[in-house]
């Protein structure tokens, strides 16, 4: 029997199906980028369903998992002036920390595109499935930030070395290459048949045990947490740059990259 949330969301859909909780971002129109109510809706799902569910799928579309920030977001917010107006990271960053260390299995079940952000969601999670034709990428530089807030849980699943050269060379690798590096723990053509047989399979662990498990991983590694005000200082002080919001304002505005004349 299927549980559907009893609540107004707008940017995900959420349900309780025999022990599995299923998140889907639905804001195609905005490439399921992140923006508050995004973050605001994960986290009440999770709130509603974490206790029950041994495992937590979160998804995108077909087309993209999520594309990252929303710019747009942050377009309105330079033309508005609050460049000066210091956004609080802090919510996203303890959302991706929830998915890596709560009392279930977190499953990314990713399809189409993966960037920034999306990454983040992809590193935080327990399993990574992916669909062959998913791609994968840390855009960040080219507007002057930087993934800080990702790299903690980037570096925790693929190491520093991967982490780094996807955050240099911001072009997008493949879901094979995402394979090997050690990203994504398995891939096929139809992403949706992977996932059901992997469900098959995680159905049959008992809650206490995903329990007991998660909390002494979580003892032997708590590095998210130390990392977690390096990284939000990061972020703060590259979402804080007028010049970043500018050039931001100006690709939502134009589609024109930092480097392209006016």
């Amino acid at each position: 029997m299927a549980a559907v949330i009893d609540a107004p969301f707008q940017a995900i859909d959420a349900r309780l199906e025999d022990g599995v909780c299923f998140l889907r971002m639905i804001r195609p129109d905005a490439g399921n980028t992140i923006d508050a109510r995004l973050i605001a809706e994960l986290t009440t799902a999770l709130d509603r369903f974490g206790a029950q569910a041994g495992v937590v799928v979160l998804e995108g579309t077909p087309e993209v998992f999520c594309a990252g920030a929303d710019f747009g977001e942050l377009r309105d917010r330079f033309e508005r002036g609050d460049a000066e107006v210091e956004q609080d990271p802090g919510p996203l960053y303890d959302l991706w920390h929830r998915l890596a260390t709560g009392p279930f299995i977190s499953v990314a079940h990713v399809r189409g595109r993966a960037n920034a952000g999306g990454v983040g969601f992809v590193a935080a999670c327990d399993i990574v499935l992916a669909e062959e034709k998913a791609a994968f990428s840390l855009s960040e530089l080219l507007f002057g930030l930087m993934p800080a807030c990702v790299m903690p849980f980037i570096v925790r699943r693929m190491g520093f070395a991967k982490a780094n050269f996807m955050t240099l060379m911001t072009q997008p690798i493949s879901a094979a290459q995402a394979l090997e590096w050690g990203l994504v723990d398995a891939v096929e053509e139809n992403g949706s048949n992977l996932l059901r047989k992997q469900l098959l399979r995680l159905r049959r662990i008992g809650r206490d045990g995903i329990v007991r498990y998660k909390r002494y991983a979580n003892e032997l590694d708590d590095s998210l947490r130390s990392a977690r005000p390096k990284a939000l200082a990061a972020n703060r002080e590259v979402f804080s740059d007028p010049d970043n919001l500018r050039r931001i304002a100006r690709y939502v505005r134009t589609g024109k990259f930092p480097w392209e004349p006016e």
